[in-house]
């Protein structure tokens, strides 16, 4: 699959997620598997640029290529701004965000809340195309509620207005991340337009990816929450899409390797007091399954420093490899 200029290393992508796909968790999910990683969003309000966050979110030292960069507004001449800004900073690829159902952002008239304003949606498009030498993605959600589901509209206005790839997610504004996601919508838009379409929502498998990319006819598929403690599922889905080979779970001593860089990298990149808190949640969706997890939570979120939360990390795990020695 190709983004402009980019060839990507297969059509497993790792969705954009507030406060989650930061660039210790890209770099890593790309080398676990992932073709690209988008970042999360990056607000076109320039009030909030100088922001301890946003420079955070800006930067993309050593992070592998192709670097895209979500940016989130709804105001065409600021989002071109936006999208120059974080070209200038290193962006490869810009995506503009059109899906996300958070109130805080709709409640802006940005991310899906967009969608109610066709003619809107093409100035912000045509204007971020225009001001930014690279590739310009968008993501949508399939309409804004289930009675009014214009996600081919959309997708034709986006072709239109040089956009270079679709993300979809299979559920509508008002759906937000309730029941299951609809195929049909991402079908029809595939079937409308040129431009590569990703499919996303609910994929939580190799198995499912595979069943969203027949019954779509999508070029690619975006993981989103399911990536979240599984970094590893973007490698299994690549490997299963290529070869129809299931791998394995990673063992118990794996994903402690795995974690444990995340981890360091965490520290390194957010300095250790805020990287500690931002650990947390990650540690959580780790353990999340495995037997004792509750309780290593909870140490885990009383844990004061990095120190701490690495000793309790091991000990879980060494706990949990000799449990699953005996039982063997």
């Amino acid at each position: 699959m190709r983004i402009g200029p980019y060839s990507l290393a297969n059509n497993v992508i790792l969705a954009p997620m507030a406060g989650v796909t930061d660039r210790p968790f890209r770099q890593l999910c790309k080398e676990l598997g992932a073709g690209m990683a988008v970042s999360e969003m990056v607000s076109a309000n320039s009030l909030l640029w100088g922001s301890v966050k946003t420079q955070r979110r800006i930067n993309h030292a050593g992070e592998m290529e192709p670097r895209s960069v979500q940016i989130a507004g709804a105001d065409p001449r600021m989002m071109a701004d936006a999208a120059r800004l974080n070209a200038d900073h290193g962006a490869q690829i810009i995506d503009i965000n059109m899906g996300c159902p958070a109130k805080k952002v709709c409640n802006v008239m940005a991310g899906s809340a967009l969608l109610q304003h066709e003619a809107l949606v093409a100035r912000i498009l045509e204007a971020v195309v225009k001001a930014v030498n690279v590739p310009v993605t968008l993501k949508i959600r399939t309409g804004w509620d289930p009675d009014h589901r214009n996600g081919v509209t959309i997708a034709r206005i986006a072709e239109q207005s040089g956009i270079q790839a679709l993300a979809v997610h299979g559920r509508t504004r008002a759906c937000a991340y309730r029941g299951e996601a609809e195929y049909d919508t991402i079908a029809a838009i595939k079937a409308e337009i040129g431009i590569p379409v990703i499919a996303n929502g609910d994929i939580t498998s190799p198995r499912k990816a595979k069943q969203v990319l027949e019954q779509t006819g999508a070029d690619a598929v975006m993981i989103g929450r399911a990536a979240q403690g599984a970094p590893w599922l973007l490698r299994a889905i690549s490997h299963y899409l290529a070869s129809g080979e299931l791998l394995n779970e990673p063992p118990a001593r794996e994903i402690r390797r795995i974690l444990v860089q995340h981890l360091h990298r965490l520290y390194d990149f957010y300095g250790e007091h805020t990287g500690v808190l931002v650990a947390r949640k990650h540690i959580a969706w780790y353990s999340k399954g495995q037997e004792g997890g509750a309780s290593f939570r909870q140490l885990i979120n009383q844990a004061p420093s990095a120190n701490a939360q690495l000793q309790h990390i091991e000990a879980f795990f060494d706990e949990l490899e000799e449990r699953l020695a005996c039982a063997a």
